[in-house]
């Protein structure tokens, strides 16, 4: 029988990057992070250091946390038949609603993408303005 998986995103969430653990690993103190986030942390601060409580690791490679893996794998395969139920897109990250349209990067979007991903500070509209903007007639012009 399958487990239906109701605790919130957040708990799937990179506290880096703010999205869906990627290649997820465990340190010392326990805290998690998708790997190449971690990575680039150490390389931008300089120490090997957990970004969360400053805690020094003693390992340059922290073990992979399979367990969180397998949980954010479940995780995005339930969120993904929302997807294709009703006419409502929604956002494979984060299982928001794709509501807003990335000027910059020309692509739909959820409002977490805008606020906490690569589009924070570009220029969004809403999808539908969007949508009527690229609109000729009967066709689409993206």
């Amino acid at each position: 029988m399958a487990c239906k998986l109701s605790l919130p995103i957040e708990d799937f969430s990179c506290p880096v990057c703010w999205d869906i653990f990627r290649d997820p690993v465990i340190m010392s103190c326990c805290h998690s992070f998708c790997k190449t986030c971690l990575q680039e942390f150490w390389k931008e601060s300089g120490s090997q250091e957990c970004p969360v409580c400053r805690r020094r690791s003693s390992r340059s490679e922290p073990p992979n946390n399979l367990s969180l893996k397998n949980l954010c794998e479940a995780f995005l395969k339930e969120r993904s038949p929302r997807a294709s139920a009703g006419s409502e897109v929604f956002c494979s990250l984060h299982c928001e609603k794709l509501k807003l349209f990335c000027l910059k990067d020309e692509q739909a979007i959820c409002s977490v993408c805008r606020d906490l991903s690569k589009h924070k500070g570009h220029d969004c509209i809403p999808i539908d303005e969007a949508a009527q903007d690229h609109k000729v007639g009967n066709i689409w012009s993206f």
